[in-house]
């Protein structure tokens, strides 16, 4: 029904219970997805997650008949120095903690068949924690590590090197990020949503990021988004699909695209209509 490198993340119906929302992007006709799992963004994996609950969402998966592209994840601020922070939920307070929590995200990605975990570029503050190189130094450092212990599961370590949230949330940023990244394998995902939403063009960012030797760009994300604002459905915004999927082609890239419709203009029973809607107009344009 849509173009087979076109999916949608779980994260467009973070609103629902998992096994509804696989239920609901299957019968919309997905055939591939990303999976959220992302503390406090989308419940759809427990953050604990124990071997019972990989267990519980790899089950749930296969019931749906669904493949999984990526494991969208968060292991805690990587530009936090752990020893020096206070305790909390989300770090944990401890390098060994973090260490657990990744190779449960990764034990998770290898089980439901995933190609990649995805984590984030930073804090979720522009600010640094000490000065940027040191936090750009830190974040590349933690995310090559991760990479190489993503290697020995058999599956890939991704960053969405530009997030108009977090530390890395300018293209200028997102470049210093991806140049210390060189030479890790650590490949990028590409939001259109942030780029925009940061000021930048996304012509700009694929052109920057796409030519990058053994870890240029993997997998996209597709939302739409004005300067400031991420969370607009496809079609309320100033994304210039059309452009930047022509500027992709050109680069070569024969990756992979996710709806991820974290959208504020829609009420929850508009969601479905609206992702296929989106998806129909995607698929066209691939």
């Amino acid at each position: 029904m849509f173009h087979d490198r076109l999916g949608c993340s779980s994260i467009s119906f973070r609103h629902l219970p998992l096994a509804d929302a696989l239920r609901t992007m299957a019968g919309l006709g997905f055939e591939e997805i990303d999976l959220g799992a992302l503390p406090g963004v989308c419940d759809h994996v427990p953050y604990g997650l124990t071997d019972a609950d990989i267990d519980e969402v790899a089950a749930r998966v296969a019931e749906s008949g669904l493949r999984v592209r990526s494991v969208n994840g968060d292991i805690g601020d990587l530009n936090a120095v752990l020893e020096d922070a206070p305790e909390s939920a989300h770090d944990a307070g401890a390098p060994a903690e973090r260490a657990a929590h990744l190779d449960r995200l990764l034990t998770l990605t290898r089980t439901v068949g995933a190609r990649a975990l995805v984590l984030p570029c930073g804090a979720l503050s522009p600010e640094p924690v000490r000065t940027l190189d040191d936090d750009l130094d830190l974040v590349a450092a933690q995310l090559a590590a991760a990479g190489r212990r993503a290697a020995a599961f058999g599956v890939e370590l991704w960053t969405e090197s530009l997030h108009y949230y977090r530390l890395c949330g300018t293209l200028d940023r997102a470049l210093a990020l991806a140049d210390r990244l060189e030479g890790t394998g650590v490949r990028h995902v590409v939001d259109l949503s942030h780029v925009v939403a940061s000021g930048s063009r996304p012509e700009d960012a694929i052109a920057a990021l796409a030519g990058r030797a053994g870890n240029g760009i993997s997998h996209v994300h597709l939302r739409d988004a004005v300067p400031g604002n991420i969370n607009l459905s496809i079609g309320n915004g100033a994304v210039d699909f059309a452009g930047a999927l022509a500027a992709l082609r050109e680069t070569g890239f024969d990756g992979h695209f996710s709806l991820e419709l974290e959208a504020h203009d829609l009420t929850h029973d508009e969601r479905p209509a609206a992702a296929a809607k989106a998806a129909s107009f995607i698929t066209d344009l691939i």
